[in-house]
């Protein structure tokens, strides 16, 4: 039997529909709101949503679950008062800096103010202005913009399960911000952009490389060419109002060139390298029963995210670096050859849908004789701002076609951009090898869709492999595996929801359906090229022949593949909780890092800093917290003086400093 709500006294069906807005939506009516996102938990603090319902008054239609027959009005006097009231209050503590803000064509304040028709602001600004965050490599954030409502909180902890950043401080005073009010840059923030990707005001955005990009191609001096990522040629169209997903790649080659970039080459030609290095390493692996299951290793987030939290699995992950380090490697050792020019000229900018990537290029393996592989990371987004600061009409160009040899690529490069493309490009490499049937089309339904986590099981059962996006879903997996629970030959995992078509460098993304037409559009595009396995990449083989050898050699290995290595999630050893003029006392040092966290080395701290107290055993001891002893399946760990304490408990502590506070009496 139907069922029906009346919004505003016009009937409207109610069907799966969870809360008000949903309903609201449906009927086409749009119902303003900062801190609801369909992909994360309900919040309700902006109380922008709010909407009168018969017979209970004003409630949050974000929250509010419909019942049969209920009426509802979206915009009563009463309601559009306090909309008004409640975004000028934002406004009035908001740095109104909109000309300058990256946000500033995409912003949900903005469009939000306009919409309710303010045209000023009757309160005073309450809020101090404080220092704008510009210690990471891919974002800025500017706590004088941020309207409270957590969504970047909510999608760091709920999507990634990190917690990078959270809410801090109480009443007036509460505010969005790392751990210890450190920088991005020094807590275990994994660079994948997410939090600039759901800000609705630009409190957090992606932090620009343009002016360095500009200069090198005024410079006159410099030799800039770019590569182009797979994802990006479906999500570019969408600054300039073409449809979601529409390929743009012809156009936006054609606006590189007239830019100023005297080559342009595509990455999914190094995704081709990529798979060719990664499925040998695998299959040597599975031969010879070593390190399984092998991790995918394209995805920098990912890679960060394994070395501050799961250092027991750095040797899973394949050694291949990404297809972006890849080109960049190939692109400084053959290019300068190639085309008279200096490799100190060469300027490699990479045009990536990843926030990370821009961290990636500056990892420090990545540089060798103080010349990196890859000088600078564009963004799709910070792309399309190019082309719109030099006056190019990107919808009226002709296309143009990528350089050769390191523009040409199979459909297997392309769907890297893809959650599941890897894992697929890697079995239409290896089917041969495990007698996988590959249909004629060569679509591997089997690691395609949508879900967070895909499992499949081929080879009669010999090949098994998982697919993630997500690292909530990854911690979730990476658990299973270390205590024995799951069992797989691969593992791809990717960071952003969706895979790189998700990234935070996009343009953003306002619903699941725009994303998913980017990902359809990538599995159109590999279905046009006359090409659909990395092993048939005629310039792949011709790299083999002349500079690599054979995939896995010695020169592929100096070249195209990397190491991991365990890192802090906090970049500072510790931080003293007894004040100052500590300098002259016992440091007793406990680590509250996850693991020893997890362990109980948060109560021992507490409790250590209570007994000290209560023994006045102040002037003694300097009792502080460390972030990582880097020992984590030894928790808790703790330090008094220059002894380390591996497991400890807390009455092995007390007796330690009890006997310690003695001798010092």
């Amino acid at each position: 039997m139907e069922k029906y709500i009346y919004i505003n006294d016009r009937p409207v069906l109610w069907e799966d529909e969870k809360n008000i807005l949903a309903l609201a939506r449906k009927a086409h009516i749009e119902i303003p709101t900062f801190c609801y996102h369909s992909e994360l938990s309900l919040y309700g603090a902006c109380r922008l949503c709010m909407v009168e319902v018969e017979g209970r008054g004003l409630v949050t239609s974000c929250s509010t679950e419909p019942f049969e027959g209920m009426r509802i009005k979206t915009h009563t006097r009463q309601i559009l008062k306090l909309r008004k009231t409640i975004v000028e209050m934002l406004l009035a503590n908001h740095d109104q800096e909109c000309p300058k803000c990256s946000r500033a064509d995409d912003c949900k304040l903005r469009d939000v103010s306009n919409r309710l028709g303010i045209d000023k602001v009757r309160f005073r600004k309450t809020r101090e202005r404080k220092p704008k965050d510009l210690g990471s490599e891919c974002l800025v954030r500017d706590p004088n913009k941020c309207v409270l409502c957590g969504d970047c909180v909510r999608f760091c902890d709920e999507i990634q399960g990190i917690g990078a950043i959270d809410f801090a401080a109480r009443g007036q005073n509460v505010n969005v911000a790392a751990a210890y009010g450190k920088s991005l840059a020094q807590v275990d923030c994994v660079n994948c952009g997410q939090c600039a990707a759901v800000c609705p005001t630009g409190a957090i955005v992606v932090k620009s490389h343009i002016p360095q990009v500009w200069d090198a191609i005024h410079s006159g001096e410099k030799y800039v060419v770019a590569q182009i990522a797979p994802a990006v040629r479906v999500a570019l169209g969408e600054m300039f109002k073409l449809p979601s997903g529409e390929l743009a790649t012809g156009k936006m080659i054609a606006a590189l060139r007239i830019l100023g970039f005297k080559k342009v080459f595509d990455t999914a030609f190094s995704a081709d390298l990529t798979v060719v290095e990664e499925a040998n390493e695998f299959v040597s692996r599975k031969s010879k029963g070593e390190k399984l299951p092998i991790f995918t290793s394209c995805c920098p987030a990912w890679v960060k995210y394994a070395e501050q939290s799961y250092p027991q699995l750095l040797g899973n992950l394949s050694s291949c670096r990404s297809p972006q380090q890849m080109f960049g490697a190939i692109a400084k050792e053959r290019l300068p050859q190639q085309l008279g020019v200096e490799k100190e000229k060469l300027y490699v900018v990479s045009i990536m849908p990843c926030t990370a990537k821009k961290y990636e290029c500056k990892r420090p393996e990545f540089s060798h004789d103080g010349i990196a592989d890859v000088d600078v990371v564009l963004t799709t987004q910070e792309l399309g701002r190019m082309i719109k600061e030099a006056g190019i009409d990107l919808n009226d160009l002709e296309p143009e076609s990528m350089d050769l040899p390191m523009g040409f690529a199979t459909g297997a490069g392309v769907i890297f951009g893809n959650s599941g493309g890897v894992s697929e490009a890697v079995l239409r490499y290896a089917a041969d090898k495990f007698d996988i049937p590959v249909p004629e089309n060569i679509v591997l339904q089997e690691v395609r869709g949508s879900s967070g986590l895909r499992e499949a099981s081929l080879a009669d059962g010999n090949l098994k492999m998982a697919v993630v996006h997500g690292l909530k879903n990854a911690q979730i997996l990476c658990d299973k595996i270390v205590s024995g629970e799951a069992e797989y030959d691969i593992v791809e995992v990717m960071a952003c929801p969706g895979g790189c078509t998700g990234g935070a460098g996009q343009p953003i993304v306002h619903n699941k359906a725009q994303r998913k037409a980017r990902t359809t559009s990538l599995y159109h595009a590999d279905k046009t090229m006359p090409l659909h396995r990395a092993q048939d990449n005629p310039f792949i083989n011709e790299l083999y022949e002349t500079l690599l050898e054979k995939p896995n050699s010695h020169q592929a290995h100096e070249l195209l593949h990397t190491a991991y290595k365990h890192r802090k999630r906090i970049d500072d050893d510790e931080l003293s909780l007894s004040g100052a003029g500590a300098e002259d006392r016992c440091k007793v040092r406990v680590c509250v890092g996850t693991s020893c966290y997890l362990r109980g080395s948060q109560d021992i701290l507490a409790k250590t800093l209570q007994m000290v107290e209560e023994n006045a055993w102040g002037k003694h001891f300097d009792i502080g917290a460390t972030f990582c002893s880097e020992t984590c399946d030894k928790g808790p760990t703790i330090s008094i003086g220059d002894q380390t304490i591996h497991h400890a408990t807390l009455p092995q502590i007390r007796e330690m400093i009890s006997k310690a506070a003695g001798t010092r009496e």
